[in-house]
């Protein structure tokens, strides 16, 4: 794919043809984010939903992080009727997008910073994109479906410049797009590869949440005192 100015909102830029194959081959991931409102937190949040995965020389995976490129806990797990489709929605404040296409042994990524911008009077906010990494044409020599199996979440993609010079992926979001590019190798995929399990949300005999859960869940606190 071309370089060419895209915002990063979408995810990758694909042509209509890149689009029409993925569909034909039956990949469906899916890297649009969109706003929500909590109405018990009385506070907006970003939904996405880890996607995707690899039918024969092409995949394609859209996954999420923290900030600090640390994987995120899914709001839950999606059990779809097909493979190669949803995984888990993710619910967050603020979260870095992950958005790999593969051909062969070429690889396409997209690596995407979302928060949303502030507001007052209670206005829905707008979401923004900052753009972290681009990698064009990268490549991986390893057949990680077949004989390099073993080494599928320990490699990644070089990407270079236009110039040819190896670009470097930032260290924060290495583990991320190594597992990305797990993921678009996963023949029939049918679980998250990034996102991790949330922690168990526990209630005393009271029926109170306890308070390490209400520091991780602060909603259900909310919840509890309203």
């Amino acid at each position: 794919m071309a370089r060419r100015n895209v915002t990063g909102t979408s995810g990758l830029a694909l042509p209509r043809r890149a689009v029409r194959i993925l569909k034909e081959r039956g990949l469906f991931a899916h890297p649009l984010l969109t706003v929500e409102h909590q109405q018990v937190a009385q506070r907006y949040v970003l939904r996405g939903l880890e996607s995707g995965g690899s039918v024969g020389d092409v995949g394609r995976y859209v996954t999420f992080a923290d900030e600090e490129g640390r994987p995120l806990e899914y709001l839950h797990p999606v059990e779809a009727i097909g493979v190669n489709g949803l995984h888990a929605v993710v619910i967050s404040q603020a979260l870095v997008r992950l958005d790999m296409l593969r051909k062969g042994r070429t690889y396409e990524v997209l690596l995407t910073r979302h928060w949303m911008s502030p507001v007052a009077n209670g206005q829905r906010p707008a979401m923004e994109t900052e753009i972290l990494f681009r990698g064009i044409h990268g490549r991986l020599e390893l057949d990680l479906r077949g004989k390099d199996k073993a080494e599928a979440g320990r490699v990644a993609p070089t990407f270079y410049s236009l110039a040819g010079e190896a670009v470097p992926i930032p260290d924060e979001f290495l583990s991320v797009i190594r597992a990305a590019t797990k993921a678009v190798n996963c023949k029939n995929c049918s679980h998250t590869h990034y996102l991790r399990k949330p922690v168990s949300r526990t209630v005393n005999a009271r029926g109170s949440v306890t308070p390490e859960v209400a520091v991780a869940f602060p909603d259900l606190a909310v919840a509890e005192s309203s």
